[in-house]
């Protein structure tokens, strides 16, 4: 069976690094394969290169940028990233870089994963600036797809405060999502909570993550 991949998308500052650990982090404890994709060469901050070791130690490959946590913002794409395409009995995840200026590298292998099949997941956050407004993200996702000559296939809902996220933060942000893709065309796939918010009663169609990227003023936690 060839090797599924799901690409995580959004607005700079969404969440979708925190998401795409999260799942891959739960396809390799299946006891599936799992490789995440490093594609956010554009911006240094919260990438998935941040957490090699981290995914490592969880089974996790990491395929990541040539200039990857170096002071170089070189757009090179590693060879090896073609490699996912003739992988077998693998999940992998590729983290796009933000908006359609970190999208543009994934217009590179857009004929493959077209060719491949993919889901594009576009994670939205209602707290995040210039994403506030359901018709905002639809801007944003219209710009993404452009750059990205890809089209998404469903919203996660990632609306979250980091570490003040309350379980009224995510509910307040469910109209919000449920809205946005309607406006997008799309199913909203689920809303996220981060594990020490959950524990309430609820809509069905919510996912508990846990919160494994952090600030770098933060004691790094120990997964």
């Amino acid at each position: 069976m060839k090797s599924k991949i799901t690409v995580i998308c959004g607005h700079y500052g969404c969440g979708k690094t925190n998401l795409a650990l999260n799942l891959a982090v739960e396809a390799a404890k299946s006891g599936r394969r799992s490789v995440i994709v490093d594609m956010d060469i554009v911006n240094p901050y919260f990438r998935s290169s941040d957490y090699a070791a981290f995914l490592e130690k969880h089974g996790v490959k990491l395929i990541a940028p040539v200039f990857a946590n170096t002071t170089l913002d070189t757009p090179v794409l590693p060879p090896e990233i073609y490699s996912v395409f003739s992988m077998e009995d693998t999940d992998v995840f590729i983290d796009a870089g933000g908006d359609d200026v970190g999208a543009t590298a994934l217009g590179r292998l857009s004929a493959q994963l077209t060719e491949h099949g993919y889901e594009m997941l576009y994670v939205v956050n209602r707290y995040r600036i210039l994403s506030t407004k359901p018709e905002e993200t639809v801007a944003l996702l219209r710009e993404i797809e452009t750059a990205s000559h890809l089209t998404a296939t469903a919203v996660v809902n990632n609306s979250h405060l980091g570490v003040n996220t309350t379980p009224e933060t995510v509910l307040d942000a469910v109209d919000f999502a449920e809205k946005a893709a309607e406006l997008c065309g799309l199913p909203l796939l689920y809303s996220t909570i981060p594990d020490f918010a959950a524990g309430f009663e609820g809509k069905a169609d919510f996912k508990v993550v846990r919160r494994y990227v952090h600030f770098v003023w933060e004691d790094e936690p120990d997964f």
